[in-house]
C-alpha cells in the first residue's frame, strides 16, 4: 500500500510540479525527518522493546507510558515554538529562499506535538503486540495521505506537495487514538508522579543510534540537495530525487524483510555460528533475487520513467546504472548495520555511521564538479561499496 500510494503521488508529482517541485518536496522530506526524530527523541527502538519487556507489570508499564509521554511532548512543544519563531530562517535555508513557503513552516509548528504523539501511540501498539491494529493505521494513512497529496496538488501546486508532507500524519492521530483506546485508557494512564530519568537512562543508546543515523544523515542529504541546486540548478536536484524516490520504494522490501525477520533472528542469536548462518541466509536467499530485481528494473528503466513520472524525466535514465550498484552495495551492508542494534554497539554504529555519511558528502562535492548530476549517485555506489567493505573487515568473525 504504501508503494502504490508513493507512486501514485510521485506521478502527480511529475505532472503538476515537476523535477523543481519534486527538489523542494525532497528537501523539506530530509527536514521533516529530522525533526521527526528530534521530537520523539530517537526513542522509537526502544519504546517497542521495553514496551514488550513490561507490558504484564502494569506499574513499569505506566512508569514507561507516562516518562516517554512527557519528555516527547515537552520537547516536541519547544520545537514547535522554534520552528513558529524562525520559520523565515528555515524557509530560506531548506526551501531555497522561497519566501511564499514560509506558511509551511508555521503549519509544522502547528502540527508537530500532534505528529510526534502519533509516532509514540504507534509504537506502543507495536510493542503490545497489536500488528493488525498497526497495519490498518498504516493502511488508512497512506489512504489518507494520497487523497490529500492529491486535492492539495491538484490545488496549490508545489506549496500542496509540501504541506501534504506534513499535515496527514498529524491527522493520523484521531486513528491511532481509537485504536489504542481500545486496549487501555491511555490518558488515565499518563501521570507526572511515574515520570522517571531511569527509563530515559534505560533508552539512551537507543536514542543515541537513531538520532544520529536519522537526524545526521538527512541534514548531510538536505545539504547535498542544496549544493546541486546551487551548482546545476533545482532541476537537477529534481532528477536526483526522482531515483531517489524509485530506490526507496525497491528498497523497502529488503527493510521490512530485515526488520520484521532478521532482525529478531540476530538478536536471539547466542553463538558466532547462529548469527553466520542468519547472515549467509540473507546473502545466498535475499541478496541474489534483489540482484536480479534490479537487472530487470534497469532494463526496463525508459518505462518505468513514463509510467511514475513524466518524459521531463528522463534525463533520469542516465542515473540508474551507479544507483542501483549503489543499492547492491546499500542491501549487502543492511543486514551486517542491523548487527549493531541487535548487539547495542553503539560507539562502533556512530563512528561507521558518520564516516559513511562524510564520505558520502565529500564524494559528492568533488563528483559532482567532474561529472555533473551522475556524480552524485558515483559517490553513492563508491559509499556504499567502502562501507560494506568496513562492515565485513569488522564482523569477519561472525561472517567467516
Amino acid at each position: 500500500m504504501k508503494i502504490a500510494t508513493g507512486l501514485i503521488t510521485s506521478k502527480v508529482l511529475a505532472i503538476f510540479v515537476g523535477p523543481s517541485g519534486m527538489a523542494l518536496a525532497g528537501n523539506l522530506k530530509n527536514f521533516m525527518t529530522s525533526v521527526e526524530s528530534i521530537a520523539t527523541l530517537g526513542f522509537q527502538n526502544g519504546i517497542v522493546k521495553y514496551v514488550v519487556e513490561h507490558k504484564e507489570n502494569e506499574a513499569e508499564f505506566k512508569k514507561i507510558i507516562s516518562t516517554v509521554f512527557i519528555s516527547l511532548l515537552t520537547v516536541s512543544l519547544l520545537l514547535s515554538g522554534i520552528l513558529f519563531g524562525f520559520s523565515s530562517y528555515f524557509t530560506q535555508s531548506v526551501l531555497d529562499n522561497s519566501a511564499q513557503y514560509t506558511i509551511v513552516f508555521k503549519v509544522l509548528a502547528l502540527v508537530l506535538p500532534w505528529y510526534a504523539t502519533t509516532a509514540f501511540l504507534n509504537l506502543v501498539l507495536n510493542g503490545l503486540g497489536k500488528y493488525r491494529s498497526v497495519i490498518y493505521i498504516n493502511i488508512i494513512g497512506n489512504i489518507v495521505g494520497l487523497l490529500f497529496a492529491v486535492a492539495a496538488i491538484w490545488y496549490f501546486k508545489t506549496l500542496g506537495a509540501l504541506l501534504s508532507i506534513i499535515i496527514p500524519p498529524a491527522l493520523l492521530f484521531f486513528v491511532v487514538f481509537y485504536y489504542i483506546n481500545k486496549d487501555f485508557p491511555f490518558f488515565a494512564t499518563i501521570s507526572r508522579h511515574a515520570f522517571d530519568f531511569q527509563v530515559i537512562k534505560n533508552m539512551s543508546s537507543y536514542s543515541l543510534m537513531a538520532l544520529v543515523s536519522t537526524v545526521f544523515g538527512s541534514l548531510v542529504f538536505l545539504a547535498i540537495r542544496k549544493h546541486i541546486i546551487a551548482v546545476l540548478g533545482i532541476e537537477q536536484a529534481g532528477y536526483w530525487e526522482a531515483i531517489t524516490r524509485i530506490s526507496n520504494y525497491y528498497l523497502l522490501f529488503i527493510s521490512t524483510m530485515l526488520t520484521v525477520y532478521f532482525f529478531p533472528k540476530l538478536a536471539f542469536s547466542k553463538s558466532k555460528k547462529a548469527t553466520k548462518n542468519v547472515f549467509w541466509s540473507y546473502y545466498y536467499g535475499i541478496l541474489p533475487l534483489f540482484v536480479l530485481g534490479l537487472i530487470v528494473l534497469f532494463f526496463l528503466r525508459f518505462f518505468v520513467i513514463q509510467l511514475f513520472f513524466t518524459k521531463a524525466f528522463m534525463p533520469v535514465s542516465e542515473l540508474f546504472f551507479w544507483q542501483l550498484l549503489g543499492d547492491v552495495f546499500k542491501a549487502a551492508s543492511l543486514i551486517l548495520g542491523y548487527q549493531f542494534f541487535a548487539r547495542k554497539l553503539t560507539i562502533a554504529f556512530i563512528a561507521t555511521e558518520i564516516f559513511s555519511l562524510l564520505m558520502m558528502y565529500t564524494f559528492c562535492h568533488f563528483f559532482i564538479t567532474a561529472f555533473g548530476i551522475q556524480g552524485v549517485v558515483m559517490a553513492h555506489a563508491l559509499t556504499y561499496f567502502i562501507y560494506w567493505i568496513i562492515l565485513v573487515i569488522y564482523f569477519r568473525k561472525s561472517l567467516f
